[in-house]
């Protein structure tokens, strides 16, 4: 990383007319940028889910009103150019910014509210509450600082950081829209540590969201309520009586839209393929196609045809989840039955199209709050299909293991000192359960599932929130092994930033170790990449580990970067660190192939270590070489 260099206003001039076509095209071009701004900027008091609503209404909204020949608008100095030079840019930018800073104003009775301090009217949504995906300690402490900023001070912070304008770019668009004193909120704003690289994290992403339910117990306390499910009860009582071809077996489905071969032939209990008990031993591969059918309903054909038509029209109150990149569309043809059986206080069936894994669940009474769960697994094998999630209770996670795993138990991996607990299975091959890792707060333990099979061999898995478990794995990153519980105990909690993403397999690779100035300590370089199903969006996660330390400091990450995979095996980071005297230092490693080290100070090292004294507040820049003369840059 490197300091951004000082930054003057534009020289005065006439300022630039915007019209409504060219204020359109810019907000179609970059509303998630427009979105982000306000979200960032709206006060975090009104809660996650009306701050999303809120910041895409104030989105669009920015537009000028009518079909006036054209506003003027100043355009304040920054780096770079592109969309930000725009004048339609800039326009609905400070529409956005003016609306966010209204929105935090307080209610009073001696004033008219402006509109944007009520709730949007536009985008609605109903039932469901929106939220963006959970990022790391970082992004949640930088968020408790901007909240305790004022309006105007957490505006200039985000203008700042997310759109790079300096301070007079800063004075100028506050003073647009309406702050009464921008020197002030801009004070304001130095208080807060400049991590500006964080506003373009996922959780500060209101166009990447996940949906909850909201309060069930509270909307069933509404006459209005149990007035339509009085009502939906007698249709439905009605319907189940008619002769013919209803849709009553269907459960919760929706009504059936075709009546075309192929779809129906796929929603046809008695046409689903089931592999034979000793298939996988026979089988030249190991994967979901040769998994028996198990369970003590796999001959429920009422429960198979709800799970069939569910999976093919999802009615308004199923729960349908899917991983990233993975189509939640009707089966293509007649489906593989892997597990139909009772779990916990859930009917659950897995069953397995050759490109996704689908799991139905649905209540031991009734089929009111069913659940669909679609997880990519094109190209599984061996350890990735050696297992799927069954069934999550109250924290805890069940595993259905496959045919070929002979024992499973479960290990802390910030504990590798301690014994695995053996976990029993039942006759089906479903664990009992245990206690998945921790889905907020601080990481104090992080369970994996270690398997051995009928070769000897060992695998760990870990629940990442999906239906397929993650394959742990270490060592470089063209030819990694096996991960035992030392490769992760200081990198374990990291995987807590890549829940819900579609991972496939996270790889531990210390790729350097280096001694301390000053102490003589050892400390360790260790680069951990998560690869998706989906083959977009592997994430890449540098951090510097101490012997001393309980985790690992995170230095650098990356998003769809080569670095430190199979492709390019090769990563470089750097971090300040300050020794026990007091002293900061530079320090920088690279991987193996990194035959020296510059910073942007000058100084140079040979090796793939570096060691540097520095100040506090500098920002440097680390390059490093390869032996041909190819620069290396830092992981970002």
């Amino acid at each position: 990383m490197q300091s951004q260099p000082p930054q003057s206003a534009s020289a005065p001039g006439p300022a630039p007319v915007v019209d409504v076509e060219q204020a359109e095209a810019a907000l179609v071009e970059h509303y998630p940028r427009l979105v982000r701004l306000a979200y960032l900027v709206l006060p975090p008091s009104l809660g996650r889910n009306r701050r999303v609503l809120t910041a895409h209404a104030l989105a669009q909204r920015s537009l000028p009103r009518g079909r006036k020949p054209g506003v003027a608008v100043a355009i304040p100095a920054q780096q770079g150019g592109g969309h930000r030079r725009d004048p339609g840019y800039a326009y609905v930018r400070l529409q956005v910014v003016r609306g966010a800073l209204d929105a935090g104003l307080p209610l009073t009775w001696r004033s008219w509210p402006r509109r944007a301090q009520l709730p949007p009217l536009l985008p609605q949504v109903r039932g469901l509450r929106l939220f963006p995906r959970s990022g790391g300690a970082d992004e949640l402490a930088l968020d408790q600082r901007l909240a305790k900023l004022s309006g105007a001070a957490r505006a200039a912070y985000v203008l700042r950081g997310l759109e790079s304008l300096d301070d007079a770019g800063v004075r100028m668009v506050l003073t647009a829209a309406g702050c009464d004193d921008p020197d002030d909120a801009l004070a304001e704003a130095d208080a807060v540590e400049a991590r500006y690289a964080l506003l373009a994290s996922p959780e500060f992403d209101p166009c990447s969201l996940h949906a909850r339910p909201t309060d069930l117990m509270r909307r069933r306390q509404h006459l209005k309520a149990a007035g339509v499910a009085a009502l939906a009860t007698l249709v439905c009582g009605a319907l189940l009586g008619l002769p013919g071809d209803g849709w009553g077996p269907d459960g919760a489905a929706a009504p059936p839209y075709a009546q075309n071969p192929a779809a129906q032939a796929a929603l046809d209990p008695g046409k689903l393929t089931v592999a034979a008990t000793g298939a996988w031993r026979r089988s030249a591969r190991t994967d979901f196609s040769v998994w028996p059918a198990r369970g003590g309903l796999v001959d429920d054909k009422a429960l198979l045809r709800r799970a069939l038509a569910v999976w093919a029209r999802p009615g308004e109150t199923v729960q349908v989840s899917a991983t990233p990149g993975t189509p939640s569309g009707a089966p293509p043809g007649p489906a593989q039955l892997l597990y139909a059986g009772e779990v916990d206080a859930a009917r659950v069936v897995l069953l397995y199209d050759g490109l996704r894994i689908v799991r139905y669940a649905e209540p031991k009474e009734g089929t009111s709050g069913a659940a669909l769960d679609f997880a990519r697994v094109d190209g599984a094998s061996g350890p990735e299909a050696s297992a799927l999630v069954v069934n999550r209770a109250d924290g805890n996670v069940r595993y259905l293991t496959a045919p070929w795993v002979r024992s499973a138990a479960v290990r802390d991996l910030l504990k590798p000192a301690g014994q695995a607990l053996a976990l029993r299975r039942d006759a089906d091959g479903v664990t009992e359960p245990f206690a998945g890792p921790a889905q907020s707060g601080r990481c104090t333990s992080w369970n994996a599932l270690r398997m051995r099979d009928h070769s000897g061999a060992v695998r760990m898995v870990t629940d990442l929130g999906e239906l397929t478990p993650a394959r742990l794995t270490a060592g470089r990153p063209e030819a990694p092994r096996e991960a035992a519980p030392a490769d992760w105990t200081k990198s374990a909690c990291s995987l807590a930033s890549v829940r819900s993403h579609g991972v496939r397999s996270v790889n531990s690779w210390a790729y350097a170790r280096q001694t301390l100035p000053e102490t003589g300590a050892a400390a360790q370089w260790v680069c951990t990449r998560a690869e998706t199903w989906r083959g977009a969006g592997s994430r890449s996660l540098a951090q510097f580990q101490t012997a001393d330390g309980p985790t690992g400091a995170v230095a650098a990450k990356a998003e769809d970067s080569p670095a430190c995979g199979p492709r390019e095996p090769r990563v470089l980071a750097g971090v300040r660190w300050k020794s026990p005297g007091g002293n900061w230092y530079l320090l920088g490693a690279g991987s193996k192939d990194v035959t020296s080290l510059t910073a942007s100070g000058g100084d140079q090292v040979q090796g793939n270590v570096l060691a540097v004294s520095t100040e506090r507040t500098a920002r440097a820049r680390l390059t490093g070489t390869l032996a041909d003369g190819t620069k290396v840059p830092t992981l970002r």
